[in-house]
């Protein structure tokens, strides 16, 4: 999926590495930005200040000298004095030095032309009061920096100094000083960019090198797939605290919210894989509040495990539907086979021109079919008829002797327990035919009922159970026929004791002989909902 993912155009827009330069970048340039917007208004607030000290300084070493005072007293434009005032302008580096009378008319100006016009921005209140003060305002040469004294004769204010730096010069200041910081912005901007570009690929290898987009999609996909699991799942880390739970694993375990310690809600599990799960193990037989469930362990890289459970109980219902199936596939199968070996018989007998041999095998398959049928006219359970039908059909595939006894009998009144009688005689037959193990050999059914309940004999042939199994062969999963078996008995067992019958074994001479016996049904009995895997023993 990543792979055919990333191939979809437009899906990962640039990818991850791609997008996470992008993205530091335009973080890095606009906090670049921040910052050089408030670096420059302190720079230019610091470059105001001290321009304004400047002007300050200039404007009061002016105002002391005799010729600006006697000039602001006389309140006459003098040439000299302009001529005076313009070489300290040049001495201090001042953009202008204005001197005014008590009236604020210009005496001394960098431009002639406005000697004896009134002085412009009107911040002169304060020097006439006697203050000196440090402002901004726009005159005739513009927005200007400005320091203004006031000129002082016999204790009386007689005129104003004003010396001032122009706006461009402050402006000049503070780029002369972001100048200086843009060779550091250039070096984070291309450690940053590094930086991005290492993180994305150290980010990528812990992802799987999966996109953004790609680990969405599997996300979801995941949460599908857990919804439509209709077993529970749950995922348990190293710690033993459970951190993703199926729908299906919320309904048994409670809704709760992850993580949580698997300890609380399934102590049992919890115990089992403590110091945690080196291998894959299946069909765990577990209990969860009495309830016995079937459960799975899958190890994960890292520690921790995914464990998948179901019911019980439903897993049997399951394989006994498989079993039913797989026993009726035989049985046509086997039934197929025998009828077609019988019609390629007969119709050899007649391409070689002897009906009269043709007919007779044909009458002694006719007799044979009539002589079984004959013995099954007192079992009147369907079910259990149609399926010694298709054994016998089997073991004539097979080349063994199968027979039902001759007297056998069942009422109706069994119909009811039908899939108990079903599944009991089908498993005990199969496990006949297969202890003869291919070679010739005889099975026998016997069926019998008395007030008490029904008998059920299957004798075979064969060599009987194995030295030192007889007494494990009911349990389940105990089997001398490899991995995967010994289910079938164990089913039965449990199918017959549900009705509060039992299962038997023994050798009859050199024959062994299963028994099964269940008491006569009452009329108010419901048939519990036992279940079985397997026909194999």
């Amino acid at each position: 999926m990543p792979a055919a993912a990333r191939s979809r155009p437009g899906l990962s827009r640039g990818g991850l590495q791609g997008r996470l330069v992008r993205w530091h970048l335009a973080v890095l340039c606009g906090m670049t930005a921040l910052l050089v917007g408030v670096q420059s208004w302190q720079l230019y607030g610091e470059a105001r200040e001290r321009l304004g000290e400047r002007a300050l300084t200039t404007s009061r070493l002016v105002a002391r000298l005799p010729e600006v005072v006697g000039g602001a007293a006389s309140g006459q434009p003098n040439p000299s004095l302009n001529a005076r005032v313009n070489s300290l302008r040049g001495a201090a580096e001042a953009d202008f030095i204005v001197v005014g009378d008590r009236a604020g008319i210009r005496l001394a100006h960098p431009v002639p032309e406005r000697l004896g016009q009134p002085m412009e921005g009107g911040d002169n209140a304060e020097p006439f009061a006697g203050h000196e003060i440090v402002s901004v305002a726009r005159g005739s040469l513009g927005l200007s920096v400005r320091g203004k004294v006031p000129v002082w004769q016999a204790g009386e204010v007689v005129g104003v100094v004003s010396t001032g730096y122009l706006m461009p010069q402050v402006w000049s200041l503070v780029g002369e000083a972001l100048t200086g910081l843009a060779p550091w912005f250039v070096l984070a901007l291309g450690l940053g960019t590094l930086g991005a570009v290492w993180a994305a690929r150290r980010l990528r290898a812990e992802i799987l090198n999966l996109e953004p987009e790609e680990i969405a999609a599997l996300a979801r996909q995941q949460r599908a797939v857990l919804a439509a699991l209709r077993e529970g799942v749950i995922a348990v880390d190293t710690a033993g605290l459970v951190t993703l739970v199926s729908d299906r694993a919320a309904e048994v375990l409670g809704q709760r919210p992850t993580p949580y310690p698997l300890g609380e809600v399934w102590p049992e599990l919890a115990v089992l894989t403590r110091g945690g799960v080196a291998a894959r193990q299946h069909n765990l037989e577990l209990t969860l509040r009495g309830e016995p469930l079937l459960a799975n362990l899958e190890p994960l890289e890292g520690g921790g495990f995914v464990s998948g459970f179901r019911d019980r109980a439903q897993a049997l219902a399951l394989a006994e539907e498989l079993t039913h199936a797989r026993g009726f596939v035989d049985v046509l199968r086997a039934q197929t086979h025998e009828y077609q070996n019988r019609l390629h018989v007969i119709s050899g007998l007649l391409q070689l021109d002897r009906p009269e041999e043709a007919l007779r095998v044909l009458n002694a398959e006719i007799r044979s079919d009539a002589q079984f049928r004959q013995l099954l006219r007192d079992v009147q359970v369907p079910r259990l008829v149609a399926l010694l039908a298709g054994k016998r059909e089997r073991a004539q595939e097979l080349g063994i002797d199968f027979a039902v006894a001759e007297g056998s009998v069942l009422s109706p009144v069994w119909e009811r327990h039908a899939d108990t009688l079903v599944t009991a005689v089908g498993n005990l037959t199969e496990n006949a035919f297969e202890a003869l193990a291919g070679q010739p050999g005889s099975v026998t059914v016997a069926i019998g009922e008395d007030p008490e309940g029904v008998q059920i004999e299957v004798e075979d042939s064969g060599p009987g159970v194995k030295a030192g199994l007889e007494e494990h062969i009911f349990k389940r999963g105990m089997s001398s026929k490899g991995e995967g078996r010994g289910y079938g008995l164990a089913g039965v067992l449990a199918r017959v004791g549900a009705l509060g019958g039992q299962v038997r074994h023994h050798r009859r001479g050199a024959h062994t002989v299963f028994e099964v016996s269940v008491p006569a049904p009452l009329a108010a009995l419901s048939t519990p909902p036992a279940l079985i895997e397997g026909v194999d023993g």
